[in-house]
């Protein structure tokens, strides 16, 4: 009998569901655990009525979250919102998260579905972030989307994986997004194309499930459609009286084969930012120091989640948004802006001048942004914020980390926020595990 070689993480998934041995590059027809999909449901319906499907193959598989916002204007119309809402109720799926409820992948995390082994499907490229959990999530298109519905089964090819071993103490105000951009700039746009990425190291140990969830995001900005962190008991600690059903833990063999394995020492790194529409020309935040900014836009689909705006608001506590800078805040889900309230986090960003949005998708559509003239900046912790297009069609357009953005906010212009106050490490500690859709809770 022929041992099996050593497999990683992404190939072990895959080879459970399909009940076979794979080879990176093979295809196989798979069951997924989790199938999620978003308010594109109105689309995939009317995809699954062209080919005659009338009944979905189990509502039990599904997850839909709305979380896009509902207008005549913009994303999802009120016609659309009610036939998403009639579908779900005939086709019988109780897994139903309406409007601000939160970000999809947010809500599959606070709501106990992700865990690590399982394989997840979602019509959104964001469902990527659910990798922090050791979780293969897959971004799929609205054609494959309809025929898992309708069949249960998902083509899948097993890809080749890059191997991304952090090793160091993230340096005081320095964090995972910082990290990320850099990794992102050293690889370029399509450096794992059609790869899985794989993020280790003792670095991860000690980052919170923010950080992990920003670093599976933004990896898609790199291209690929699958990221993850390898579990450990942070894993298992958040998901303790939380996850849906039994789950094993699943590790890559110690041998196992990668395309690449990169390793970066974070013991000196410096903040990083990058402009959206190039988010792979990333460059030290002092290269860009001074230019003014007219909007900071943080939180949203990356960087929203309580350890993030608690990071803010240990910069903007006892401060105030600069006069000719709008702070937008975009908490992930209802579930974190309901915990920045009990904890007094929102009082410190709502008194530093902050505005408050309701935590849902729309800003990488421009909407609930106000319209900026030419020459103006944006900065955003969002990978999917505000593209230079619809109501700002020539303003320049940043990405960076939170404590970035809220020293920016302070400033009226980018700096590195070591010029604007000497604060603790707030978000690469293990402090923030018990910050997702429960009340923080300090770590002794």
């Amino acid at each position: 009998m022929t041992e099996q070689a050593p497999r990683t993480l992404s190939q072990k998934i895959l080879e459970a569901k399909a009940g076979k041995t794979i080879e990176p590059g093979e295809s196989v027809d798979v069951t997924p655990d989790v199938v999620l999909s978003t308010g594109d449901t109105a689309d995939i319906c009317r995809k699954l009525a062209s080919l005659g499907i009338d009944n979905v193959y189990d509502p039990d598989l599904h997850v839909v979250v709305v979380d896009r916002c509902a207008s005549a204007a913009f994303a999802i119309d009120t016609a659309d919102h009610q036939r998403i809402s009639s579908f779900v109720e005939d086709q019988g799926i109780e897994h139903f998260f309406d409007l601000y409820e939160g970000f999809c992948h947010q809500v599959l995390v606070e709501q106990g579905f992700v865990t690590p082994g399982r394989l997840i499907v979602g019509s959104d490229p964001r469902i990527v972030a659910c990798g922090a959990l050791g979780t293969l999530a897959v971004g799929i298109d609205h054609e494959a989307m309809a025929t898992v519905m309708a069949t249960g089964k998902i083509g899948l090819r097993a890809p080749e994986t890059c191997r991304i071993e952090v090793v160091g103490r993230l340096p005081h105000h320095v964090t995972p997004m910082d990290l990320i951009l850099k990794i992102i700039g050293d690889l370029g746009a399509e450096g794992v194309l059609h790869h899985a990425v794989e993020f280790g190291g003792p670095t991860l140990r000690h980052m919170t499930l923010s950080g992990r969830m920003t670093m599976c995001h933004m990896a898609a900005m790199m291209g690929t459609n699958n990221s993850y962190v390898v579990p450990d008991q942070n894993t298992l600690a958040y998901l303790n009286g939380r996850a849906r059903g039994n789950f094993s833990l699943i590790y890559s063999d110690p041998e196992a084969e990668y395309s690449e394995v990169r390793t970066y020492d974070v013991s000196e790194l410096e903040p990083y930012i990058s402009q959206s529409e190039r988010v792979d020309s990333a460059v030290l935040v002092s290269e860009v120091d001074g230019t003014k900014v007219r909007q900071i836009i943080l939180g949203g689909c990356t960087n929203g989640q309580l350890a993030d705006l608690q990071a803010a608001a240990s910069v903007l506590e006892n401060r105030k948004v600069a006069s000719s800078t709008h702070l937008l805040v975009v908490p992930a889900s209802h579930e974190v802006l309901r915990d920045a309230v009990s904890d007094g986090t929102l009082s410190i960003l709502l008194d530093a001048g902050a505005f408050l949005l309701n935590p849902h998708c729309g800003l990488c559509l421009n909407q609930q942004v106000s319209a900026l003239p030419p020459g103006e900046v944006v900065l955003s912790t969002a990978h999917s914020g505000p593209s230079g297009q619809g109501s700002c069609p020539q303003a320049g357009v940043y990405l960076g980390s939170t404590l970035t953005c809220a020293a920016a906010a302070v400033a009226g212009e980018i700096c590195d926020v070591r010029t604007v106050v000497a604060v603790a490490d707030p978000i690469s500690t293990e402090a923030g595990w018990s910050t997702v859709g429960r009340r923080v809770r300090k770590h002794s």
